[in-house]
């Protein structure tokens, strides 16, 4: 379950960095404001073969009999985990490397250079963002990160800076949206529709909203009281992520906390978000997940979010409400415009799933 976090009120003069705390030479414990109440270790540990693998390749293949059985594994990855890596998706490893030395890159330059970043008239909906832990504005105790969110699809936005990165992130985001769309068209058949039923239904074909979140976890001298990121699913449909080789990423499957270990680098860890769970009426369920942080090692996370266009109304399918046994199923959630709820998810601090209990029939 989500910590719960015990403060009166958010702390009053949020710090623009933790990069920069993390690196003061008399830093030897956390400061207050970064002391979660429970921050337990993993109940177990998972080795990244215990997690479901799919290989992509066979969903672009011509042979029926193979796509079915990639199919096959979608669901039950989908309905047993929520979490599963995709191997053989043709990103090529270079542009993957590329992409998590350019995040690298831009964390590392002066604060003075990212501040035109930071802020804005929009607020989460601001398409080029940075700023550390998760939403300082309002949150009652920090993360141990620093982030850089940009929308990326329908419309392409980047930062400037540093050299060569808004190239790199042109092609990583048209790479990985090419995944994360034909992985949508198996999870689609995968629980009985159409393979383009979820594309049709959410615009995905011109409006598929794509969103960087990379993130840059330092050092910390006190990582069993901190947290990376606090318990939460994903707002999305499906999020693609890639690291820098170093654990850290927890999944909660049977009510413990796993952890996600030895992750290729050549591979993507895939999840379920909140907007699937909405769309099959719960059959697929978007799954808590947190990030820990460690003494020795920066840690650093690309991860793509894809979800419908913001203009789309997401709700459960009226074609799956009626497929279990010949039982008409009612409707577990309410429909809620995309632009509506990634706002409300993005304005408050994480705690858990509470995005869908607002969307609760």
């Amino acid at each position: 379950m989500a910590a719960q976090i015990q403060a009166s009120s958010p702390l009053p003069h949020p710090p623009k960095s933790i990069k920069s705390i993390s690196r003061s030479p008399a830093l030897t414990s956390i400061p207050p404001a970064y002391i979660f109440p429970s921050s337990p270790a993993a109940d177990q540990s998972a080795p990244v073969g215990q997690i479901p693998t799919i290989d992509f390749s066979p969903l672009l293949s011509s042979s029926p009999d193979r796509r079915s059985e990639t199919v096959a594994d979608l669901r039950a990855a989908c309905r047993d985990w929520g979490f599963f890596v995709v191997t053989n998706h043709g990103v090529p490893d270079g542009l993957i490397a590329a992409m998590i030395e350019a995040g690298r890159k831009f964390f590392e330059m002066a604060e003075e250079e990212k501040e035109e970043y930071r802020g804005g008239k929009k607020g989460v909906l601001e398409p080029i963002r940075c700023g550390t832990s998760f939403n300082s504005s309002v949150e009652k105790v920090f993360c141990w990160k620093d982030f850089l969110k940009a929308f990326v699809h329908p419309v392409f936005h980047s930062p400037s800076k540093p050299p060569g990165f808004s190239q790199v992130l042109e092609e990583y985001s048209k790479r990985t949206r090419e995944v994360a769309r034909e992985l949508l068209r198996g999870i689609s058949e995968s629980i009985g529709l159409e393979p383009d039923y979820i594309a049709k239904k959410l615009d995905l074909e011109q409006g598929m909203f794509q969103l960087l979140a990379a993130n840059f976890y330092p050092p910390c001298p006190q990582p069993e009281l901190a947290m990376g990121m606090a318990p939460h699913s994903d707002h999305c449909l499906l999020t693609l992520l890639t690291q820098n080789g170093i654990d850290g990423l927890q999944v909660q499957h049977h009510g413990n906390w796993v952890d996600v270990k030895n992750l290729s680098p050549n591979s993507f860890l895939v999840n379920v978000g909140d907007q699937l769970e909405i769309l099959s009426n719960g059959k697929y369920k978007s799954v808590l997940h947190r990030a820990m942080v460690n003494r020795e090692a920066t840690r650093i996370s690309i991860a793509m979010a894809h979800g419908p266009s913001l203009d789309s109304e997401v709700a459960p399918s009226p074609e799956l409400l009626g497929k279990d046994e010949g039982t008409r199923q009612l409707p577990a959630f309410k429909g809620m415009r995309y632009r509506d709820y990634l706002l409300l998810q993005q304005s408050k601090q994480l705690d858990g799933k509470s995005g869908l209990d607002v969307v609760r029939a």
